[in-house]
């Protein structure tokens, strides 16, 4: 696949997990990439190791809950490339823990903010250029995003707002070439849940998920890359998941009582 050789592409999470196996995927294929975090060393390494695969890529530390730090990464994407092709909006924090145990309620502020608002804004601050560039627009969400799930009740929130945001922005952009793609996987071989949070609103710092029995992230990834080359619509990723879909209209119960056991296995 070379869909997204020469293709400026900027990247929010590219440090870890999904975002970073994105970069090196499309670094491989020859995009020039921006990639964005919050913790400067850790996207450093990461620039570092999409350059050794031979991308021209460039890092700006960002915190995507802050609207002015979302502008400069626009900014500087623009500064150094001249244009945007690809915006793929990944970046995200999970968080553990039954809303009736929640005893922070300025969580719900950061993972609000990171989850969807970092989406937002940075969508509005590249808007412009993809729409010069007739670009692509790529929200990673989660299948809580497509079903409630016991534990991640303000995670799921805030992914379902993304995909609202996104499937109305979709149809606003239909006439001017802008293509929109949601991506929902499932559980997926990263340390997303070692920095999720908890109840008191602080990093778990343990891993839950049996890396084993769950998707691998250069799969994940692979996914995304040929969503967003095909400019699909929606990816829901596993069979599994595909046919909770398709039963949550006949019996949604049954999607949630599976819902609680797969938090329940750890899986």
């Amino acid at each position: 696949m070379n869909d997204f050789r020469d293709n400026v592409v900027v990247i929010t999470g590219g440090s870890a997990g999904i975002g970073l196996e994105v970069a090196r995927q499309l670094a491989a294929q020859g995009a020039s990439l921006v990639l964005a975090a919050r913790e400067p060393a850790a996207l450093e390494a990461a620039v570092e190791s999409c350059r050794s695969l031979g991308a021209n890529a460039v890092g700006v530390p960002t915190d995507v809950g802050d609207s002015e730090q979302c502008r400069r990464l626009i900014e500087t994407a623009m500064e150094k490339f001249g244009r945007i092709d690809t915006l793929i909006n990944n970046a995200g924090i999970s968080m553990h823990a039954r809303f009736d145990e929640l005893s922070d309620i300025h969580a719900v502020d950061r993972i609000t903010r990171t989850n969807y608002l970092g989406s937002v804004y940075c969508t509005w601050y590249a808007l412009p250029h993809l729409k010069a560039t007739r670009g692509r627009i790529v929200g990673v969400s989660s299948l809580t995003g497509k079903n409630g799930v016991p534990t991640r009740t303000l995670y799921a929130g805030t992914k379902h707002a993304m995909a609202g945001f996104f499937d109305s922005l979709r149809i606003e952009l239909k006439n001017q070439g802008v293509s929109v793609t949601m991506i929902y996987p499932g559980f997926v071989a990263t340390d997303i849940a070692a920095r999720a949070l908890g109840p008191d609103g602080l990093p778990l710092g343990i891993r839950p998920v049996n890396k084993g029995k769950v998707m691998q992230v250069d799969e994940c990834a692979r996914q995304v890359i040929a969503a967003a080359a095909s400019r699909d619509r929606e990816v829901v990723m596993t069979k599994r998941a595909k046919l909770g879909m398709l039963l949550k209209a006949l019996a949604p119960e049954r999607v949630d009582e599976m819902a609680e056991r797969a938090i329940e296995r750890g899986r």
